[in-house]
């Protein structure tokens, strides 16, 4: 049977080329031989591409129907290149046998494509696509608007509920105290200061997370050796802790310094170790150490703003509880916390965020559920030789209450009358005498017409000519004169710009006894820089 079919394609003795009905004018084979090499070139090279798209896009759901396509390609093809061979061999039948496995495969092909044509016909045009993803951004960029809607929503509620509790400690405080002078019983009361003061002292820590979580706080930068801020650490850190968690401090002893903030530094370890003992109810491990690292620009891409360059990365991780992913992705946002309620405010992961990021640096959190938590911190690093020398400053009493004698001369600038009295009578109380000024236009005129000013104090916030302006133009007057710029909220003024020497910065709230201390200390240090160049 095989023989008989081999013998009916390929036994062409009876049969006349296709050359003959052409009668063999070479014009017309060769029109004929080259046409159809050229539709046989062209066929043969679809089905390659087809193969590929189908090859690739494994997604698509017609994949099967682009292999049928290009099998009809094929013989399509193939039948081109059996018509060149007939001009001279006459092999009809195979001819013909490919015909017909071309009809079936077309057949098979149309027959698809029709019932593919409703699904095609809902294929999008590349104007639709345009728009389409136009759509989708404005539903996003408005999502993302939401979701900042929501966190702003958060956040005023959690400051509200927080400061409500401050407000009232002050309100019934004050309260009681006046109902104890009506009745004449004074005596009674110191005892509603001190809740008072740890009211102050809650609204003091509750604003300077808020400060940090914006990136809005005043931060005063030095070149730190990290070891040895772990190791001085270590009592506080286990002391808070308590004997159910192995605290282990690993000293790295690198090559860099890293330069922060050293009191936000200290905190945000602090409040990372809080949490880490709160994912180990049952006790557990804390490991914190320090590390150099040279970050590339790829190991910084996801994190927005993040430059390449050194860093010294803390690492605080804990064999907790862990986080799942859901948890992971929010623990940054403002009052989240997976705490009880009033066992936690929720900012303590945003504070520490905000301060990292405002100090140049970034976070990162592994963490898994029942495979505890690690926090990495990388701050920017310098080079050991550019490390600070130790600052000189003058022994003073703790209480301030002592006079500074010489009755140096202080201007105070300061737009809030009552916290500007409040400095006044303080510094009086040392020794100082007061100029005072309500804005910058007004210290401004008081720099141009008081003699012999001893010290600047400005508020940073000030209406018009802010305190960072007025610092300049008194240093352009007195180039030694020493500056105490007070804030509460400085935004990118002080750290973008820099302080020189003999400028420096008291955040508020402060304690009055804490400016008094500050004063004398900028005041001994600049009459010894100025007999020093007296001297020269």
């Amino acid at each position: 049977m095989l023989d008989a079919i081999d013998k009916w394609l390929f036994d062409s003795s009876s049969l006349t080329a296709h050359g003959f009905c052409l009668l063999w004018q070479p014009g017309l084979i060769w029109t004929y031989a080259l046409s159809d090499t050229g539709i046989a070139v062209a066929y043969f090279s679809i089905p390659v591409m087809l193969g590929i798209i189908a090859r690739r896009r494994s997604d698509l759901v017609f994949r099967p129907l682009l292999y049928m396509f290009a099998a009809f390609i094929l013989l399509c093809g193939t039948t081109h290149w059996l018509d060149i061979l007939t001009l001279w061999v006459p092999v009809y039948n195979v001819e013909a046998a490919v015909k017909a496995a071309t009809a079936a495969v077309s057949i098979v092909t149309a027959i698809a494509l029709w019932r593919l044509l409703p699904l095609a016909l809902t294929f999008p045009s590349p104007a639709q696509f345009r728009e389409t993803n136009e759509a989708l951004r404005e539903s996003q960029e408005r999502l993302y608007q939401m979701q900042k809607m929501e966190t702003v929503g958060q956040l005023t509620g959690g400051i509200a509920h927080d400061f409500n509790n401050i407000v009232q400690v002050f309100t019934s405080g004050l309260s009681l105290m006046e109902r104890r002078i009506d009745q004449g019983r004074t005596e009674q009361i110191g005892d509603y200061i001190p809740a008072m003061r740890q009211a102050a002292d809650s609204a003091a820590a509750l604003t300077n997370r808020l400060l940090a979580f914006s990136r809005r706080q005043a931060l005063q930068p030095q070149l730190l050796e990290p070891d040895k801020l772990l190791i001085g650490m270590e009592e506080l850190l286990r002391r808070t802790l308590g004997a159910f968690v192995d605290l282990v401090i690993q000293p790295w002893d690198g090559r860099w310094l890293v330069y922060c903030d050293p009191n936000q530094l200290e905190s945000a370890l602090l409040n990372l170790a809080i949490n880490a003992r709160d994912a180990m109810p049952n006790g557990g491990s804390l490991t914190i150490t320090a590390l150099d690292r040279t970050m590339t620009a790829a190991e910084v891409g996801d994190q927005e703003g993040a430059k390449p360059g050194n860093y010294v990365e803390f690492v605080v991780a804990d064999t907790g509880e862990g986080m799942s992913p859901d948890i992971l992705a929010r623990v940054f946002e403002p009052f989240f916390t997976t705490k009880p309620a009033g066992k936690g405010t929720g900012l303590g992961l945003s504070q520490v965020y905000g301060f990292v990021k405002q100090s140049g640096g970034f976070v990162r959190i592994e963490s898994q559920l029942g495979a505890g938590a690690s926090v990495r911190l990388f701050l920017p690093a310098k080079d050991r030789s550019q490390e600070n020398e130790p600052a000189t400053a003058a022994a003073v009493r703790p209480d301030g209450a002592a006079s500074l004698g010489s009755e140096p001369k202080v201007l105070v600038v300061e737009d809030q009358e009552n916290v500007r009295r409040q400095i006044v009578e303080a510094l009086s109380e040392i020794g100082c005498r007061m100029v005072e000024a309500k804005d910058g236009l007004e210290g401004l005129q008081a720099l141009e017409s008081v003699m012999s000013l001893d010290l600047l104090i400005t508020d940073v916030g000030l209406p018009g000519l802010n305190g960072r302006q007025l610092a300049d133009a008194a240093r352009a007057r007195k180039p030694d004169l020493p500056i105490l710029l007070i804030t509460g909220f400085a935004g990118k003024a002080l750290n973008d710009w820099g302080l020189p020497a003999g400028m420096e910065v008291l955040r508020k709230p402060f304690e009055l006894h804490e400016l008094s201390e500050r004063v004398r200390a900028m005041l001994a240090s600049g009459s010894s820089a100025a007999g020093l160049k007296r001297r020269m």
